[in-house]
């Protein structure tokens, strides 16, 4: 079976200059739509299709298929650029990595599911784990799943299966054509609204068994991109949003603080020894996160490129860089905010985006307050108290 397209199967352009036009474009897009994108809670088929056609959704596709597959550093740097013009966007991008989990698939089922090009945008809402009635073939599937950001833009969907016998009782992904099921849009919150993280909803759906998968299984395809730890990955693209954000605010009160008044005629904001200060610390923990993030990223790359054991403490040493970004991006944010003064407590003003984006990641369970405990409990030889950490 190959998956139909609800962007129709838009192909990245030739990397290179017209690929380098393409993001540039995109961006720019972006500026001028990000509040509709906002207030309509949901990145648009369309605009897939232009991250599409900048080849953030063959990153993560494995080059025996057609894919690019990108280094993780350098795909994550421009998700990090797309959150510097608005977080929820980069929050949409950064599944562009997720390709890499159908690795765990049987070949020949990844070979149907690229058959109409490897340019395919993933949306996965797998919690909370539910039963699937076993029959003959595959599985019949009901329930209600949480959290599927992008799947109004979607080309496949992914829904979590609780694990049995057939999966050693290791929880299951279930792919769908977005046609087969309904999006629920219950997608009601403060901040991070234009991902569309709506739930997803199926009755009795049958699902071949050779649409399914152990999310972080064992790849059934041997190139570097499969042997990059692929649960520390997904925490990594969802905090590098954080720091994007954390970028874009910085920036904004970076220009402000350089106007040479204020508004009232008096001392201007960046001439108050506070306002320099602040700037100056946040710009520097931002800069300190940021290079940690991407030093551990780089180092445990050479290491899948060349084919050598990645150990628990690598993996470990991602996810701690994960949560210290997430952690620090949110501060710098917090920082540029009280910066700003009275005027940020508008909805209209500018910082609100970066605001109330950038305090969502490290909510997310992959990048909580106690994956510190857990990265530190890994260094020390101890169990991490986690399940599937690191």
């Amino acid at each position: 079976m190959t998956i139909p397209s609800t962007t129709e199967r838009i192909a990245a352009e030739p990397v290179g200059a017209a690929r380098d036009r393409a993001f540039d474009d995109a961006l720019e897009v972006l500026r001028d739509r990000r509040d509709e994108f906002n207030k309509q809670h949901f990145v648009p088929p369309d605009y897939i299709a232009l991250l599409k056609q900048a080849g953030m959704y063959r990153a993560s596709t494995p080059a025996q298929f057609g894919g690019e597959p990108m280094d993780p550093s350098s795909f994550m740097k421009l998700v990090e650029r797309i959150s510097a013009v608005d977080p929820a966007t980069g929050w949409v991008a950064s599944f562009g990595s997720s390709l890499v989990y159908f690795s765990a698939l049987p070949v020949a089922t990844q070979a149907k599911i690229y058959a109409d090009g490897p340019d395919l945008a993933y949306a996965g809402g797998l919690f909370p784990m539910q039963e699937a009635e076993k029959v003959e073939g595959g599985y019949l599937c009901s329930g209600l799943w949480q959290f599927a950001s992008g799947c109004r833009g979607a080309d496949i969907l992914g829904i979590g299966l609780a694990g049995g016998p057939d999966s050693n009782g290791m929880p299951l992904t279930a792919l769908v054509d977005p046609a087969d099921v309904e999006i629920v849009e219950n997608w009601d919150v403060a901040g991070m609204k234009a991902t569309g993280s709506h739930a997803v909803r199926a009755d009795r759906l049958f699902v071949p068994e050779e649409m399914t998968f152990v999310r972080g299984g064992v790849p059934q395809v041997d190139e570097p991109i499969t042997r990059y730890p692929m649960l520390p990955y997904a925490a990594q693209v969802l905090a590098v949003v954080t720091l994007g954000a954390a970028r874009g605010a910085l920036d904004y009160v970076r220009e402000v603080g350089s106007a040479r008044s204020s508004i009232t005629g008096g001392t201007a904001k960046g001439n108050r020894p506070a306002y320099k200060t602040g700037l100056a610390k946040a710009e520097a923990d931002l800069r300190s996160a940021r290079a940690f993030f991407y030093e551990v990223t780089d180092e445990v790359w050479e290491l899948a490129v060349s084919g050598a054991a990645i150990t628990d403490e690598h993996k470990a040493l991602l996810r701690l860089g994960a949560t210290q970004a997430a952690h620090v991006g949110r501060d710098v944010v917090l920082t540029a905010f009280d910066l700003a003064g009275t005027g940020a407590i508008y909805e209209s003003h500018p910082l609100q985006r970066y605001l109330q984006d950038a305090l969502v990641p490290a909510q997310h369970a992959m990048l909580q307050t106690n994956t510190f405990e857990a990265a530190g409990s890994i260094l020390l030889g101890l169990d991490a108290g986690i399940p599937s950490f690191p």
